[in-house]
């Protein structure tokens, strides 16, 4: 089953790219929609899977998360195998998420390391959205009416979770190339046309498995 997965720097509009792709090839998108999915499998609620999208916690967070099964006073038994954070189970329930999506027809995947779960796939097109600092930033600026300082911030704490994440879980380096068929510059190509050039790669790869 054709599959397209979009990976994207903060700031870039990789999440408009990937919703222009699939409604030209007629596929289904899974992106704010793998959010739901994953908070109804796994019993939390969608803004808690929401703050842990792809971002790693800290090491407060996870001592906190430890130290949140009881008070010295009133200790639990210990567990008789590792415990499952918060961060795990969301993990393991969106590569179920997507494993199962799969099955159903094509897809295209945003973000969520599903350029790495899908990485040995043959029928697999994988896409890294990137952008100039300016035009990251620019991007954040209009989008969130805030000044440049901010936006800049807002681009580095965002994109070195995302790093971290695709690091922490596949042990892979989220900026290299070799993870990606496709990288394009939605700085240079603007959404639209960034959004061309993996219609057209797509097409041009699975042929008949897509709509005209």
């Amino acid at each position: 089953m054709p599959v397209v997965t979009i990976s994207r720097m903060y700031g870039s509009g990789g999440s408009e790219v990937a919703e222009r792709v699939a409604t030209a090839l007629g596929w289904s998108l899974f992106d704010n929609a793998m959010i739901d999915a994953v908070a109804e499998r796994s019993g939390l609620t969608v803004a808690e899977v929401s703050a842990q999208d792809e971002r790693v916690p800290s090491m407060v967070e996870r001592l906190a998360s430890a130290l949140s099964l009881g008070s010295p006073e009133v200790m639990p038994p210990v567990p008789s195998g590792p415990m499952e954070t918060t961060e795990e189970r969301i993990v393991a329930v969106t590569r179920r998420v997507i494993e199962e999506a799969m099955q159903t027809g094509p897809a295209v995947f945003v973000g969520r390391g599903a350029q790495c779960l899908l990485a040995e796939r043959a029928d697999a097109l994988h896409v890294f959205c990137y952008a100039p600092r300016s035009a990251l930033r620019q991007y954040a600026m209009d989008k969130f009416k805030v000044g440049a300082d901010e936006a800049d911030r807002m681009i580095h704490d965002q994109n070195k979770q995302r790093e971290q994440y695709v690091k922490r879980h596949w042990n892979r380096n989220w900026l290299s190339h070799e993870n990606y068929h496709l990288c394009v510059n939605t700085g240079w190509l603007g959404v639209d046309g960034a959004a061309k050039m993996v219609i057209d790669a797509a097409r041009q790869q699975f042929g008949a498995g897509v709509r005209d």
